[in-house]
């Protein structure tokens, strides 16, 4: 197991996936949050067992799977039901996360997760790492990505923690405006930094 762990978050659209990529690419292990979270929806689970019984069969989409859009939009509609949700999806999703970084074996890992302070999952890991963008460039990023209007990408920024308390909550930044080269530079700095932290732990 990887003793040392950084939390990698950041806001929609600031390309969180891009730097897991590059410390993938130096032999970084990690466990991605947006991944459990569909795992632990996979038809014949407990979890979509339960949000099937909740919203109803129009929930699913033919071939049995969990329609996505569909709930996206009633919870985004209902602050009950999005409750619900979440207490029922958090405790699974946190659960599955720990099992899975337990297993990793690089020097350090990276928990990979969007809400990661929104859900306190923080608690879990020895260093945050912030990927950061100016909100502008981060809306007009994600309807780009996600073919998404404004106003969901509002709501969805809405939801999340706000920039400048993400910031402050974080160990270490990347601002992710300019070229690749730059940010590969950037993580570059980073893994020496970790390892060296990674290494430190007794």
């Amino acid at each position: 197991m990887s003793g040392f762990i950084v939390g990698l978050t950041g806001g929609i659209g600031c390309g969180k996936t891009t730097i897991t990529e590059l410390f993938s690419a130096l032999g970084v292990q990690h466990v991605d949050a947006d991944i459990v979270a569909r795992e632990v929806v996979m038809p014949g689970t407990p979890c979509l067992q339960a949000i099937t019984q909740y919203f109803g069969e129009g929930i699913l989409l033919t071939s049995g799977e969990l329609n996505r859009a569909e709930l996206r939009q009633r919870v985004f509609s209902c602050a009950s039901d999005k409750i619900w949700l979440e207490q029922l999806l958090h405790p699974a999703i946190r659960q599955t996360l720990l099992l899975q970084l337990k297993k990793l074996t690089s020097p350090y890992a990276l928990l990979v997760a969007p809400l990661l302070l929104e859900n306190k999952l923080n608690q879990h890991v020895q260093r945050v790492l912030v990927i950061d963008l100016p909100e502008s460039l981060q809306l007009s990023r994600a309807m780009a990505r996600d073919k998404a209007d404004e106003q969901q990408i509002k709501a969805i920024m809405a939801a999340q923690i706000s920039r400048s308390e993400r910031l402050k909550l974080a160990d270490d930044i990347i601002t992710n405006d300019s070229s690749i080269s730059d940010l590969v530079a950037k993580v570059s700095r980073l893994h020496q930094q970790y390892l060296q932290q990674a290494t430190a732990i007794p």
